[in-house]
């Protein structure tokens, strides 16, 4: 039994350019692209852009290791990233995502999300356990 890489997704984000887009009245856009139980675990504190940021691009990398991206019956909020104290961050996939996963064999996520004052970046990849 061995574990076969599927696919590799990765993403960068400017943090500037998310601040935008979080700060803008028009766009709820941390409501639109994360769950409740990930806006709380995200929570408050100066460097909360970063920690919005990080887990965008991973949700990002996610979409384009599944090769589906943003749409075609895939929310952002079908992929989830949680992360427990002391352990790396955990791929969570419903709906739509969750779908595409199962037909393309993945049962697993390997997720790495770094951020720095001005940027955040995450790769995700796709395995199967055979």
């Amino acid at each position: 039994m061995g574990t076969v890489l599927i696919r590799h997704g990765i993403d960068l984000v400017e943090i500037a350019e998310l601040r935008r887009w979080v700060e803008d009245g028009r766009d709820p856009f941390v409501s639109r692209c994360f769950t409740m139980a990930e806006i709380q675990e995200i929570g408050v504190g100066p460097d909360r852009i970063e920690r919005i940021a990080g887990r965008f691009a991973a949700k990002e990398a996610v979409l384009k290791a599944l090769g589906t991206g943003f749409g075609a019956g895939v929310a952002y909020t079908d992929v989830v990233v949680r992360r427990t104290e002391g352990q790396p961050p955990q791929v969570h996939l419903t709906g739509g995502a969750l779908d595409v996963a199962r037909a393309l064999g993945i049962s697993d996520w390997q997720l790495s999300i770094s951020h720095t004052a001005t940027a955040a970046v995450a790769s995700a990849i796709a395995v199967a356990h055979q």
